[in-house]
């Protein structure tokens, strides 16, 4: 009778897997919470500590380093002295090796965990066993992904598992403990401490998706995941094309900036990377028809991202307006129904998630840039009001969304907002001053009046021109975070226009 070890942190489909194979006249070795949980779906299972003759130790840390389960998983099944050595020592062969390993990642991405608990989170006897299991996997199937479960049991059930799904599933292994192990690495050399880099890395990135092209079409391309929970690794497509390199490009973006709005409704069209349209409301709805005001021309052909439910109303308010991607934390059924209309449109839902351990990287030839990833503090305990006039407070309230709102823009960024709602976006440019006449020229190409409005520069101005030209346009504050050689310079020329300006003293500069 053929065997099988399941013994899984991620239970997903595991009982359903296991009775599958006790149908096709398999026996089950189990361990702890694995087994009590086939157990409970009335799956027969023989406890390892019956393999081995010795209970589980020490709160479980040892329960499978034993020969009879290394042994039955090593040997190979056409040398005559591996299995005479099983034989001598009454060990039985184990055929497939089913294991998911503790959720280390997971553990270390919660806020306040501590080094003792980061430590119980690191298995040893799964590891162990998939790396066994793997070397010898011309006669033992090994199975990290419960996605694989269903393709070994069909294939057991047309007579077995062929060499090539057995070498596929061996490798996938291997890139599982690698990426775990590498995961551990990086948390120890840094100490355990959030805002430490590591002195060395170790990348698996495992292939997510296949996408028909890169950013153009002689280009090769496909989604690699990390392993690093939330993000786009959870994505649905509820509807629409296949997905793009540039769609995952843009929808990334379009989270990235409605995820400064924690407590507040926000839609960010984007385009390239960088909004075209940023506004806050009180509903979705709102927000959209706000932040395709912001340029309403640029608004074709773009990502659209919320960070919160999209209605059927909602759906609706698209019109007609070309969109490639409309990305949100969820959808409703009557949305998705009204948005499959656009046959073309890529619904995607994508979880809101913490982030705040992830690394971002950056490649360039020969090596990674690595940096922690930007996120928007919305803490105040730092600003200062630089000019004689202080903002009032609906200028102080525009300021706050703005600054929020600059930080998805490519730099030079330079956002002009009212009423909470972007009007002017100046990006990519290589001044900062060709940033703020971009700004003002958009914002008229579309009808907005400058007059009022409040600016925020995602850096220091080097030069006062760019508050001249948003003084000669009307705007009345600003918010930037400081610290060029010519601040002095800088101020002056707010208070000569009588504008109010606050400065920050954080940067927030995407390259």
């Amino acid at each position: 009778m053929p065997r099988a070890l399941v013994s899984v942190s991620d239970k997903r489909g595991a009982a359903e897997f296991a009775g599958g194979l006790v149908s096709l006249g398999w026996e089950i070795l189990s361990t702890g919470g694995t087994a009590q949980t086939l157990r409970d779906n009335s799956v027969a299972v023989t406890p390892v500590e019956r393999v081995t003759g010795f209970p589980e130790m020490m709160d479980g840390r040892v329960k499978t380093l034993h020969p009879a389960i290394h042994g039955g998983i090593l040997a190979r099944r056409n040398e005559p002295g591996d299995m005479e050595s099983l034989a001598k020592h009454g060990f039985g062969t184990i055929d497939l090796v089913a294991v998911n390993l503790y959720p280390f990642r997971e553990t270390i991405a919660r806020p306040g965990v501590s080094l003792g608990e980061a430590i119980e989170q690191i298995d040893i006897g799964g590891p162990s066993m998939l790396r066994s299991a793997a070397k010898n996997h011309e006669h033992v199937v090994v199975i990290v992904d419960p996605m694989d479960y269903r393709p070994v049991l069909d294939a057991l059930r047309r007579g077995g598992v062929s060499a090539t799904l057995r070498r596929e599933l061996a490798a996938k292994a291997f890139m599982h403990t690698a990426g775990y192990d590498g995961a551990i690495a990086a948390y120890l050399a840094g100490g355990g401490g959030a805002n430490e880099l590591p002195p060395a890395l170790v990348l698996v990135l495992e292939r997510n998706l296949a996408l028909r092209y890169g950013e153009n079409p002689h280009q090769k391309a496909a989604f690699y995941t990390t392993g690093e929970p939330g993000g786009l690794a959870t994505l649905s497509q509820l509807g629409g094309k296949e997905l793009s390199f540039n769609n995952l490009l843009d929808i990334d973006a379009a989270l990235a900036a409605v995820s400064a709005f924690e407590r507040e409704v926000a839609c960010a069209i984007v385009k390239h990377t960088t909004p075209c349209g940023i506004a806050v409301a009180t509903n979705a709805t709102e927000a959209f028809t706000r932040a395709r005001a912001t340029d309403p021309v640029s608004a074709f052909g773009s990502v659209i991202g919320f960070n919160t439910v999209v209605t059927e109303e909602t759906a609706a308010a698209l019109g007609d307006l070309f969109v490639e991607a409309v990305v949100a934390p969820r959808f409703h059924t009557d949305a998705v129904t009204r948005l499959r209309l656009k046959k073309n449109l890529r619904i995607v839902e994508v979880p809101r998630a913490d982030d705040d351990s992830a690394l971002d990287f950056k490649r360039v030839r020969s090596g990674f840039l690595v940096q922690s990833r930007l996120r928007f503090d919305s803490h105040e305990t730092d600003w200062k009001v630089a000019t004689k006039r202080a903002p009032d407070d609906a200028e102080l309230g525009d300021l706050r969304f703005a600054w929020a709102a600059v930080m998805s823009v490519k730099s030079n960024a330079i956002l002009l907002a009212k009423h909470r709602a972007a009007i002017g976006i100046g990006a990519g440019q290589m001044s900062r001053v060709d940033s703020s006449m971009l700004a003002v020229h958009k914002a008229k190409q579309a009808g907005h009046d400058v007059k009022g409005a409040v600016l925020a520069s995602d850096a220091f101005f080097p030069f006062r021109d760019g508050v001249d030209a948003a003084a000669d346009a009307g705007v009345r504050a600003i918010i930037q975070p400081g610290g060029s050689v010519r601040d002095a310079e800088v101020i002056d020329a707010a208070n000569e226009h009588g504008i109010a300006m606050i400065m920050t003293g954080v940067r927030q500069f995407r390259h």
